[in-house]
Formats: structure tokens, C-alpha cells, sequence
């Protein structure tokens, strides 16, 4: 039997393990997980695991990361994975910011809120987006004024993959037929790997994906990359023009990927995530790595990442209404 003096021991003993829970988690856990939405071997996978890679030993795991691909509804199923994780910060989510940017004004019943469900951690990596054309466009095709003018006189074969519907790559494709009253025929897929499969195959005539997804194909002549996204040529295809000098600066625009946790996550959580984040993408080893699949590491603070997406779903607004794509269309 537990006596008076007994019970109020233990109370005290309790309450001071309490006092000092914060402080324990500061400590780290022993290993967090990283969810991402898409396919081994893409843009995304390649970015979760190399960072993932060295968050190990940091205040905010003991142990390298563990990644989870949940690839499915243009990301959505990780993102409603990450929901309903624990608020504590063992599980993060990564992914691009067309997921909580440009999805809300998409999906009228979109599962989960991004700026209610979830909190910025860090950006990851910058990407550009690329039209790319594979052998099933005549090698003539050389930019965008051809490939445009290939698709008007064959709108049978004028079709173009992206990694999902309702991405940024499918709304650039998609834009920049509208803006010339050419029909190129989407066709969604589950990431950009099988997309760029079918390109190869001469099943697609091109596909809009990030840059980096394309990036080998290109260098090894199976595919030509007739555009890229930034404000300026990306160092990983310098001989290949922007968007913006064919005559499309509308089109410009450079994505990026970014840690996310669920709401209510300790701030402190957050900050040692952030820290351990930011250091690891100025690895140089985690720099290289990134570039060879086109990315650009490049860290930020939760706010800064908050604002840019905030920024991003206002711009995208107006653009996702001119195409006029919703999940019921």
C-alpha cells in the first residue's frame, strides 16, 4: 500500500520529469522519419535521401533518417500521411510546393489544409521545370516555335506527361499550348520516371517534368530538352535556352522542395529540425549529389519558407483558373 508521504514523492518526482521533458527531446530522437510522395529515383527521393543521410548525430536525431516513398495522388498521400503523424517532429514530410501551393486551388475537397495541418521547416532544394521531346518528334524540332508547329499540324501524336496532374510541370505544358491556341493532350503520371520511360519509347512526344528528371536522357542523346524554366539558364544545360528567351517570360519559374511537420509541433522540435536540415545541405557531398540530378540545395528559416508559399498559392491563383483544370475536369 502506497502511504501518504509515498504518493507525494512519486508526485514530485513525476513533476520534475515533466519540468524537464522539453529539455530531454532536445536531445533528439533516436531516428525521424521523412515521407515523400513520390517514386524511387526521382527529384524527390533523391533529395529526402540525401539529406536524410546526414541528420544523424545532430540535436535533432541520433541516427541517419529513415524514407518512406508513399507515391500516389500527385503527392497527396504523403501529405495526408504527415497529418496525422504524432505533432512531435519524428516524421516530416517532403515535398514540392505545388502540393500546398497550387493543390487548394484545385481540389475543393483537398484532405488537408497547408497552412493549418502542417508547419514549415526548411526548403530543400530549387529546381527548374523542362518541355523535353523524345524520338517520336522529328529531330528538325529544336525549340519551342517548332515544337509548337509540329504539334498544330499532328494534334494525334501532340501529347506530353507530367508527374501528376495538377502539378507545376502540367500547368507550364499546359499554359504554353494555351498561349498559342495549340492542343497538347495531358497525360498524368505517378512521377516522372514513367513518364520519361514512355518519352524513350516513343509512346509520349514530350513531357514536362522537373529538370533534373530529364537531365541524363538529354546528356545521353535519348531525348532533347527544348526549355527550362528559371529566370536564367540552369548550369546543368547551359546549351539549352529558357523559356523566357523563346518569348514565353510568363512561364518562368523555379520550384522548390520543402520539409514540412504536422501542426502543433514543438517550436524547439522545429528548430533543431531546421538546424540539422540547413547543415546538411551545405555538405558539399549533398551539394554535388543534388546537382547531378539537377537541383539546387538551398536551405531558409520556417518563415522564410512560409512566406515563399504563400507567395506561390497567390501567383498561382490566377494562372490555375485560366486553364481551367480541377480534379473534375
Amino acid at each position: 500500500m502506497t502511504t501518504r508521504r509515498q504518493f507525494v514523492h512519486q508526485a514530485a518526482s513525476l513533476g520534475v520529469l515533466a519540468a524537464f521533458a522539453p529539455a530531454l527531446r532536445a536531445q533528439g530522437f533516436e531516428q525521424v522519419k521523412i515521407i515523400n510522395g513520390f517514386p524511387a529515383g526521382g527529384t524527390a527521393d533523391a533529395t529526402s535521401r540525401r539529406v536524410a543521410e546526414k541528420l544523424g548525430g545532430t540535436a535533432y536525431t541520433k541516427n541517419p533518417a529513415v524514407v518512406e516513398n508513399k507515391p500516389g495522388a500527385g503527392g497527396r498521400i504523403a501529405c495526408d500521411t504527415v497529418k496525422a503523424a504524432p505533432p512531435d517532429g519524428s516524421t516530416l514530410l517532403l515535398t514540392p510546393y505545388s502540393c500546398m501551393s497550387i493543390y487548394p486551388h484545385i481540389y475543393s475537397k483537398l484532405s488537408y489544409d497547408p497552412f493549418k495541418d502542417f508547419v514549415t521547416v526548411s526548403m530543400a532544394a530549387v529546381m527548374t521545370h523542362a518541355l523535353t521531346v523524345g524520338p517520336l518528334v522529328p529531330a528538325s524540332v529544336r525549340n519551342l516555335r517548332d515544337f509548337l508547329a509540329w504539334a498544330k499540324a499532328n494534334p494525334d501524336k501532340a501529347s506530353y506527361g507530367s508527374p501528376a496532374a495538377g502539378s507545376t510541370p502540367h500547368f507550364l505544358a499546359a499554359l504554353l499550348g494555351m498561349s498559342n491556341n495549340v492542343e497538347l493532350k495531358h497525360v498524368p503520371y505517378r512521377g516522372s520516371a514513367p513518364a520519361v520511360a514512355d518519352l524513350i519509347g516513343g509512346t509520349l512526344a514530350s513531357t514536362s517534368t522537373p529538370t533534373g528528371d530529364a537531365l541524363a536522357n538529354h546528356r545521353g542523346g535519348k531525348v532533347r530538352i527544348l526549355a527550362t524554366s528559371g529566370a536564367r539558364r540552369t548550369p546543368f544545360t547551359p546549351d539549352v535556352p529558357t523559356y523566357a528567351e523563346q518569348g514565353f517570360p510568363e512561364l518562368t519559374t523555379e520550384e522548390w522542395f520543402g520539409f514540412y511537420a504536422p501542426a502543433r509541433t514543438p517550436a524547439n522540435v522545429v528548430a533543431n529540425a531546421n538546424a540539422a536540415i540547413n547543415q546538411a545541405l551545405k555538405e558539399k557531398t549533398v551539394i554535388d549529389s543534388l546537382g547531378l540530378m539537377g537541383l539546387v540545395a538551398q536551405g531558409s528559416t520556417p518563415a522564410e519558407m512560409d512566406k515563399s508559399q504563400k507567395d506561390e498559392h497567390t501567383r498561382w491563383g490566377p494562372l490555375v483558373k485560366r486553364v481551367g483544370f480541377t480534379a473534375d475536369s
